[in-house]
C-alpha cells in the first residue's frame, strides 16, 4: 500500500494562483493523499476557490502569525506519513507525488528526499534556466551539507521529508521570514543524509509580488543570518561570497 502523504499549502490573498497550485495537487490521481490549506483570511475570493474544491481538500481560514506559523498548525493537524509543504502560487509536477512515495518505499532509511525544480513566471512559462541548471549541478554531484553551508540549492517544493523527523527535529521557525525552509534543511542536513531524485518534481512561481522577488537583499541576508546559525568554519565566508555574486547577478540579469 502506498504511503499517505500530507501535502500543506499556506495562503493569503492569492487567488489569481491558489487554483492552479489546487489543481496541480488534487490532480495527481495518489490514492493516499491528504491536502490541507492553511489560509490566512484571504478577502480577495480565495475562500471561493477553496470551496469548490470541498471533499478534495481540508481549508481553514483564520488569521495567523505568518508563513511558518501557518506551516506548523497544518503539520500538527496532518496525518500523513510523509509531509512537504506547497506554496500558493506553485506547483506539483504530474505523478510526483508516486515518485516521492515509491523513493521512500526503495530507500526506507533515507528520511528526506528533494528533486529537481522549474521556475516559472506568473503566466507558467519557464524562466531562469540558468538558475535552475545551476542548482540543478549542485543537487546532482554537491549534495552534501558542507555545500548546502554555502548555498541553499535544495527547492523547497521538490522537498518531501518523513514524519518521523518532525518529532526529532521539531516544526519550522516562525521568527523567520525568507529562510525558514533553509533553516529547516540546516537542521535535517544535521542528523539525516539527504535523498534525490532525478526528476522535475516542481515548479516555483517567481512574479512581482513574490516575497523572493520583492527583496532578493532581504532573502540573501536571512539566509546568511540562518547559515551562521550552523556553521563555525571558513564556509561562512564562502556564504557570503556567494552571495555576493548571486544578489549581482540578479541585479544584472533578472531585475530592473
Amino acid at each position: 500500500m502506498l504511503p499517505r502523504i500530507s501535502i500543506i499549502t499556506p495562503s493569503y490573498n492569492q487567488a489569481q494562483f491558489i487554483e492552479k497550485t489546487v489543481l496541480s495537487v488534487v490532480s495527481q490521481n495518489y490514492p493516499n493523499l491528504e491536502y490541507i490549506v492553511m489560509d490566512g483570511g484571504s478577502n480577495d475570493g480565495t475562500l471561493e476557490i477553496l470551496k469548490k474544491y470541498k471533499g478534495k481538500l481540508l481549508w481553514f481560514s483564520q488569521k495567523d502569525e505568518g508563513q511558518s506559523d501557518a506551516i506548523n498548525n497544518a503539520m500538527k493537524k496532518a496525518k500523513g506519513e510523509i509531509l512537504g509543504y506547497l506554496n500558493s502560487d506553485d506547483l506539483l509536477q504530474p505523478e510526483s507525488l508516486h515518485e516521492v512515495a515509491e523513493y521512500f518505499q526503495e530507500y526506507p532509511k533515507i528520511s528526506w528526499v528533494t528533486g529537481r525544480c522549474h521556475m516559472i513566471d506568473d503566466k507558467g512559462e519557464l524562466t531562469r534556466s540558468c538558475i535552475t541548471s545551476y542548482k540543478n549541478f549542485w543537487l546532482k554531484y554537491c549534495r552534501t551539507r558542507n555545500a548546502l553551508a554555502i548555498l541553499n540549492f535544495i527547492s523547497q517544493p521538490a522537498t518531501f521529508w518523513r514524519r518521523e523527523v518532525v518529532d526529532k527535529i521539531g516544526f519550522f521557525d516562525r521568527s523567520l521570514y525568507y529562510a525558514m525552509d533553509y533553516d529547516y534543511w540546516l537542521r535535517l542536513s544535521k542528523i539525516y543524509r539527504l535523498g534525490f531524485i532525478d526528476k522535475h518534481l516542481a515548479s516555483f512561481r517567481i512574479h512581482k509580488v513574490s516575497k523572493s522577488r520583492k527583496n532578493v537583499k532581504g532573502l540573501f541576508s536571512e539566509g546568511y543570518q540562518v547559515a551562521g546559525r550552523y556553521i563555525n568554519s571558513p564556509l561562512i565566508f564562502l556564504h557570503k561570497l556567494h552571495d555576493i555574486l548571486s544578489i549581482l547577478t540578479y541585479k544584472l540579469f533578472y531585475y530592473e
